[in-house]
């Protein structure tokens, strides 16, 4: 498929299409559309924008529409690659997105984090869910200007060509309002297909790869799995370097995917169930590498040249890639018992100009070669292992992938606990059903447990993974991992299932509050006051700056709050009166966990 770059000016046409933009009006926002339109309202400041036309005559899909640029203070994105904290100008090229990159949302966020302009799309099957996304600000006008577009790609008579926009100007919470986005993704994506996450998905885990890399043997991997679970690391994830000898990092041996670095695969696996450990295993999904046995084989179908990599990103749309492919991913949990897989590389789908596909294909589209691929591994996993999970990654977090997939992760950002932050928060605004994981959290073997604890405090609301060598830990450490790892287990509900609210997108998220119905959250990355009103019981405040005085704003009631530092060790204990003249003060060490648990008796006004 190929999908217009260049800026579209109104009234301008499209390059290579007779279609003229008409103007429509849907609810208070002005458009200009190309294809059949329908538009209904949602909601207050809310609405929907179907655009249609007929498939087998191909042709553009498009809404474009310009909202005021005031008071705004940064255009959020789903993808850390694209940028944070700053105004693109209209000028700047779009972002092309599919299921395996990226996802159709955007949004313009203002002062106090009020969502400005939050839009989406979602397309119908003929387009193969490839979307182009432009957003900036009009350097005449001051006006912030949006539009998307995909084509109508030829399928057949009487099919329909479709692309649907969701445009939200109600100027609430942008975490509400990308909130309802994930609700409405889901609805549809539902409609046709099961989404199941296992709650295993949001059980700490560990991973080999930092703390490894490719030196992985049976016996390292149970080490670390008994010593994990210890500490409350319920999952092992095993990455690259078990289906080779090689140490070199490449990928010229991906492809036979045979447990070169694991024999007597199904006896190790079993041996870390034992302990009570899950069993993940790694895979570059898209890979056939130059040194493999099937390298002449899956050669000719070749998508794009890794020439660095020594390899190539075979095509989804054949039907003998997905064949090999899925036989390759699902024998681990089919033959090995393992629990699941770890998918990485899906991005590398994402090819700008694809080759034109020979006869023996059967997808209109990479994208719909990508979701059969996916949906053939997770059905299969399945059969066998009904809670099977599936880790994916950004910067795939299209919901497109939510059916074949149990967890997304962040990037990987090594030893940078506020980009961490950054790209957790940025998957849990739009991951829907999904849990969110970190990147895998490493340290020094000198590092403090201080910062050891603020490591942690900055993924406090997704699920972490640990890559260290565990056996190395010395006693402080272990404490402090034991501690928080205790935690994230017991207030998984809160922290990953509550009410998602992250404050200044502008500022890389200074503060993050989940909140249930009485219960809430605050992890404080700054040295910012807490707000401390609503009809909570339980009150739970994570302090990740190195000034421990947290001023506590807005509450009411009397409460008894009492401190841990960073290794769990009880260091205060105080009573406040919320509703004190100038609010109530509280001293939380850098690294340590304040709970304030909410007196019998409470006054009128915090309820």
């Amino acid at each position: 498929m190929t999908v217009t770059h260049a800026v579209w000016e109104p009234y301008a046409g499209t390059a290579g299409h007779a279609d003229a933009p008409r103007p429509v009006r849907a609810g208070a926002v002005e458009l200009l559309v190309t294809g059949e339109c329908r538009s209904r309202e949602l909601g207050p400041g809310v609405v929907e924008l179907e655009l249609t036309r007929p498939a087998s005559g191909g042709g553009v899909l498009r809404a474009e529409w310009r909202v005021p640029c005031v008071e705004a203070t940064a255009y959020w994105t789903p993808t850390a690659t694209d940028g944070l904290s700053w105004l693109p100008a209209a000028w700047s090229a779009p972002r092309q997105v599919s299921p395996a990159y990226g996802a159709p949302v955007g949004a313009l966020v203002g002062v106090g984090d009020v969502g400005l302009c939050t839009f989406a799309a979602q397309t119908g099957p003929a387009e193969g869910r490839e979307v182009s996304i432009g957003a900036g600000v009009v350097e005449e006008t001051g006006e912030f200007r949006c539009w998307v577009q995909t084509e109508a790609v030829a399928s057949g008579e009487g099919a329909l060509g479709r692309l649907t926009v969701r445009i939200d100007t109600s100027r609430r919470h942008f975490g509400d309002c990308l909130a309802e986005v994930a609700g409405w993704w889901r609805e549809s994506v539902e409609r046709t297909a099961e989404v199941r996450v296992p709650d295993e998905a949001r059980r700490p885990a560990y991973s080999t790869w930092y703390a490894m890399h490719q030196h992985v043997t049976p016996e390292a991997i149970e080490l670390q799995a008994a010593l994990g679970r210890e500490l409350g690391l319920d999952t092992v994830i095993v990455d690259d370097g078990w289906m080779t000898g090689d140490r070199g990092r490449g990928y010229g041996q991906c492809g036979d995917w045979d447990p070169v670095s694991l024999p007597g695969t199904a006896a190790h696996v079993r041996r870390v169930h034992e302990l009570g450990a899950r069993y993940l295993l790694w895979f570059a999904l898209p890979f056939v590498g130059a040194e493999s046995s099937v390298w002449e084989e899956f050669r000719p179908y070749a998508l794009a040249r890794v020439d660095a990599l020594d390899a190539i990103v075979v095509d989804p749309r054949y039907p003998v890639v997905r064949a090999h492919l899925a036989d390759r991913l699902a024998r681990p949990v089919e033959e090995w018992g393992m629990d699941g897989l770890k998918l990485d590389f899906i991005d590398r789908f994402h090819v700008a100009d694809p080759p034109e596909p020979g006869p023996d294909a059967d997808c209109a589209s990479v994208a719909e070669g990508v979701e059969r691929l996916l949906g053939e591994i997770r059905r299969r996993i399945s059969a066998v292992a009904p809670h099977a999970m599936i880790e994916t990654r950004q910067p795939y977090v299209s919901p497109a992938l939510w059916p074949h997939a149990t967890m997304i992760r962040a990037v990987d950002c090594p030893l940078g606990p506020a980009e961490n932050r950054r790209r957790t928060v940025d998957a849990r605004l739009v991951a829907g059903p999904l849990a969110v994981h970190a990147d895998m959290l490493m340290w020094h073997p000198r590092e403090s447990v201080e910062q050891l604890a603020c490591h942690l405090v900055n993924v406090l609301f997704a699920v972490p993974q640990i890559s260290v060598d565990l056996a190395a830990l010395g006693e402080e450490h272990r404490e402090t991992l034991a501690f928080w790892l205790g935690v994230f287990r017991a207030r998984a509900d809160l922290l990953q299932r509550g009410v998602f609210r992250p404050s200044r997108p502008d500022l890389g998220y200074p503060m993050v509050r989940s909140a249930t119905a009485d219960a809430v959250a605050v992890a404080r990355y700054a040295a910012l006051p807490v707000d401390a009103s609503g009809a909570w019981r339980e009150l739970l405040i994570a302090n990740a700056d190195t000034d421990p005085l947290v001023h506590l704003t807005g509450g009411a009631g009397d409460v008894h709050a009492v401190v841990r530092d960073a290794r769990g060790r009880t260091v205060g204990e105080a009573d406040l009166d919320l509703a004190a003249p100038g609010g109530a003060r509280l001293s939380v060490p850098r690294g340590g966990l304040a709970t304030l648990i909410r007196s019998a008796t409470v006054d009128a006004a915090a309820r």
